[in-house]
């Protein structure tokens, strides 16, 4: 361990403060990117209170609704191990019940 303190694993909370503050990361090779990759991308955004990883996809939880903004802004599209992320603030997702677009659109 580097004696980083790691963050939680809790990133299912529904309350709207949560919600805007969550961003769901889609088509995410987890064969290959672990949480700690994750952590260490979206970290640069702000403060993470959560994060969770889940097969082909993840969760990262800011501290606000701004860090969780800049993240979609900065990483969405990135190539991440040969696949281009599809990033959305949670909050967005629900508000306006669309289906996530694949990643060739």
């Amino acid at each position: 361990m580097t004696g980083k303190t790691q963050t939680s694993n809790v990133t299912n909370k529904n309350d709207p403060r949560s919600l805007n503050s969550r961003v769901f990361i889609g088509n995410l090779n987890t064969a290959i990117v672990k949480k700690t990759d994750i952590e260490v991308i979206f970290a640069k955004y702000g403060k993470i209170v959560g994060c969770s990883v889940h097969k082909g996809y993840a969760f990262v939880q800011y501290i606000n609704e701004r860090n969780a903004r800049a993240a979609v802004a900065g990483e969405n599209a990135r190539i991440i191990a040969g696949q281009p992320l599809v990033i959305y603030r949670v909050f967005y997702y629900i508000q306006n019940q669309t289906h996530l677009p694949s990643p060739s659109t």
